[in-house]
């Protein structure tokens, strides 16, 4: 998994509501294996025509927002179904960011898994930003995950670790290390499970230790 840290990317803005997975990478690509590839089908009903001709209506399909990583959404997006291969086609076509007001909580869950951050944002400000990308395709924002900023070259600066209207709960510091250092999610998923099970076992041996002594001072 690459490390995240602090990223800048271009913007692309994808004005719709309620965008489920199979809209992102339709079942009829869920046969492969590999994890990569699935960049090449992302948003494929949307992105062609009826007779599999490019859709020039379509934003993926504007060369000006070609490089785009970080992806700009309306409410509720990756609801549907579980599938993983979803965040799989979003990374491999190259977003690294995805912003929207709110997620559906496995879909968001599964961001976290594969490298990608999902940051979610008040919808006054998700608008200001789709504004400002729609009319600057060349428009980026600059996202800090240490610092929990996210900001622009203009007056935009929002503190985005505190997520939902902007300050409600904090982005769990588990998985802002997972983000921020490389390797797999399963690896720094064992990690910490050993971590916690050695803090149990620690603990267990104290408590065992305290009730030994108690006992023998009862006794005697």
């Amino acid at each position: 998994m690459e490390k995240y840290n602090k990223t800048n990317g271009k913007v692309l803005p994808l004005d719709r509501a309620n965008v489920d997975t199979d809209q992102i990478i339709p079942a009829k690509y869920l046969k492969r294996v590999e994890r990569t590839g699935f960049g090449q089908y992302l948003f494929d009903a949307w992105r062609k025509l009826p007779d599999g001709t490019p859709n020039p209506e379509f934003i993926l399909n504007d060369d000006r927002y070609n490089g785009a990583t970080i992806l700009v959404a309306g409410p509720n997006f990756g609801s549907g179904s579980s599938r993983e291969h979803a965040p799989w086609a979003l990374n491999d076509y190259g977003f690294r960011t995805i912003i929207a007001p709110s997620f559906a909580d496995i879909f968001r869950n599964n961001c976290f898994q594969n490298g990608m951050l999902p940051i979610v944002l008040d919808q006054a400000i998700i608008d200001k930003i789709i504004e400002k990308s729609s009319k600057n395709p060349d428009y980026s924002l600059t996202v800090d995950l240490e610092s929990g900023v996210i900001s622009d070259s203009e007056e935009l600066t929002i503190e985005f670790t505190k997520l939902g209207e902007q300050v409600t709960s904090s982005l769990p510091d588990f998985l802002q290390k997972m983000l921020s250092s490389s390797g797999d999610f399963a690896g720094k998923l064992s990690e910490l499970i050993n971590s916690i099970i050695g803090s149990l076992a620690s603990m267990a041996g104290a408590i065992g230790n305290f009730m030994f002594i108690a006992t023998m001072v009862f006794i005697f």
